[in-house]
């Protein structure tokens, strides 16, 4: 289906100036991203560990360190659409939406937008801060590389937020559902210990998980500069599965709370 540009630039304008009307909140939450980045850094000097287990990282705190800057992008990006459903609900601004001439496509690529964009920007104020003052190695980086997999991480990641939306219309508190996927996920794909230290029952879960390509993509193409072209073609091919998808659904329970009358109720 044709996608408007213009719909997708409005809602991310709206979101941008949200965003910038609370500047206090935003240095926060920046502050707190540098100290989970502090907080890996000095628990890496703690202990020994087993490199052949950390892939292409040199060291935990670069093993770690990808799992917070991605981690944080991609729950952003997953959660934009199940908190936006929950917050026109109790603004009781949904029904108004709903009037307008946009398509459940349009809806869902514009509020997924701002929140993977102003996500990527931390992750690359996290990126130098990581690289510039803690010693993070970056010197065999396919910056390509990093930025093909950020962007198909995204689209692979960004469904989860949509089905999110659905339930959030279908049956109210979506985005709970969002964030405890993103969360079990993180645990078992690799986020920040390798996977091979999870019980061997759940090890095969684990290694099909899209966000277990996500990690190990972002970490060869930012440590060893290649083999991240698998990682990236996986993460399209569960972006392609998944779109379609999510956006059925979506659909399906936005025409079906406006047929009920349910979208200002949460």
């Amino acid at each position: 289906m044709p996608l408007k540009p213009n719909v997708v630039s409005a809602l991310f304008h709206r979101d941008l100036l949200i965003t910038r009307s609370y500047r206090f909140a935003f240095a926060l939450d920046a502050f707190y991203g540098v100290l989970d980045l502090l907080l890996y850094f000095f628990i890496s000097r703690t202990f020994e560990h087993n490199p052949a287990s950390l892939g292409d990282a040199p060291s935990y705190f670069a093993f770690a360190a990808v799992g917070v800057i991605l981690g944080a992008v991609l729950t952003a990006t997953s959660t934009g659409v199940g908190y936006w459903v929950r917050e026109e609900q109790v603004t009781g601004t949904l029904e108004t939406v709903s009037c307008e001439p946009v398509t459940s496509f349009e809806l869902c690529v514009g509020l997924v937008a701002f929140p993977f964009g102003f996500a990527a920007l931390r992750a690359c104020l996290y990126l130098g801060v990581a690289a510039g003052f803690l010693h993070l190695d970056v010197s065999n980086t396919s910056w390509i590389g990093v930025v093909l997999i950020l962007l198909a991480s995204g689209a692979a990641i960004a469904p989860i937020g949509i089905l999110a939306g659905a339930a959030a219309l279908a049956v109210k508190r979506g985005q709970m559902l969002s964030a405890t996927l993103m969360s079990l996920m993180a645990i078992l794909s690799g986020m920040l210990f390798p996977i091979s230290e999870l019980p061997g029952w759940l090890q095969p879960l684990g290694k099909i998980l899209p966000l277990r390509f996500a990690f190990d993509g972002a970490r060869s193409a930012l440590f060893s500069g290649s083999g991240w072209g698998t990682d990236l073609l996986v993460l399209l091919v569960w972006a392609a599965v998944l779109w379609p998808l999510a956006l059925f659904l979506f659909g399906r329970a936005f025409s079906f709370s406006k047929r009920a009358g349910s979208l200002a109720q949460y």
